[in-house]
């Protein structure tokens, strides 16, 4: 009852419960405000301004950046580079990844050595992984030695072929995110129940019946942590581009939009136009990833 020494002392309880999740949750809250919330506010203030770094008068101009840049063909050439390379880099890990997982779900000391190896990539920044490839897919480097080795008429030129470069740095970013995508359905697989499998088994169900009846949807939550994780990844894609394509061939062939915003920025001296163009990103990450969120997250399946 209210009054009630009981109530007294349950109420207190909560209080102090609180004041011990404030304690550790505030020092984590303000650091994500301010390293996080403050500039993504200010660079969209930014977007209505036509602000510069030289120009020390800066005018508040409304929606002319964002006018301009809808009338920007560059912007919807690196918009649909963008999207390439994200929709290749959401399919092919994801498939990839489970296929491997499936074949990796096994307790031994080799599958455990194959796990670490398929990851090693993920921890890898992508400026070293690009270094690694640009190496690799050079005129003279080692996959045309082995292509031409293997009867291949003429080398592909994979990073200078307008046609071919924007396709390799999505493979080269697929590769790197392979070992992610294997790790987190390994997880979700061990955490299917095995008395599920068994049942099944005594059922009569053959491989695919059980995959499709049982695994697919335990493991649905790790298809929608994989597929958020690199949506994230397509979309905020620029190591790979700076160092192995610089953009190009030719005219923005593999820009992408974060590509494309630290190039008029940081080179271009257009920050008011930039911060509209990542403003735009940032509300395409944020819509895209909301609807495949909600759409995924329908049929998972909570134990």
């Amino acid at each position: 009852m209210p009054g009630s020494p009981r109530h007294h002392s349950l109420q207190g309880g909560r209080l102090r419960r609180a004041r011990e999740f404030s304690g550790f949750a505030l020092p984590g809250l303000f650091l994500y405000g301010v390293l996080v919330l403050v500039p993504i506010v200010w660079t969209i203030v930014l977007g209505f301004t036509d602000q510069t770094r030289f120009d020390p008068q800066t005018s508040w101009v409304g929606l002319s950046q964002f006018s301009r840049l809808f009338q920007d063909e560059q912007f919807w050439l690196v918009l649909k580079n963008t999207f390439v390379v994200t929709l290749i880099v959401v399919i092919v890990p994801n498939v990839l990844g489970l296929a491997i997982a499936l074949l990796l779900d096994r307790e031994s000391l080799l599958y455990r050595l194959l796990r670490s190896v398929f990851f090693t990539p993920v921890i890898l920044s992508g400026i070293v992984v690009s270094v690694i490839w640009q190496s690799l897919l050079r005129p003279d480097g080692v996959l045309n030695a082995v292509l031409l080795d293997l009867g291949v008429d003429s080398a592909p030129r994979w990073l200078s072929d307008p046609d071919l470069a924007l396709y390799s740095i999505s493979g080269i970013l697929c590769w790197q995110m392979l070992g992610f995508c294997v790790v987190v359905y390994l997880a979700g697989l061990n955490s299917v129940p095995k008395e599920l499998h068994e049942a099944a088994l005594m059922d009569g169900a053959g491989w695919l019946r059980r995959f499709r009846s049982v695994t697919w949807p335990m493991i649905a939550a790790s298809v929608t942590i994989n597929t958020v994780m690199l949506l994230i990844s397509g979309f905020k894609v620029y190591e790979h581009i700076l160092v192995l394509t610089n953009g190009g061939p030719g005219r923005n062939a593999t820009a992408s939009i974060a590509f494309d915003v630290i190039e008029k920025g940081v080179r271009g001296d257009r920050i008011g136009f930039s911060a509209a163009e990542a403003t735009i990103m940032l509300a395409v990450i944020v819509a895209i990833t909301g609807v495949v969120l909600r759409l995924l997250q329908r049929r998972e399946v909570h134990l």
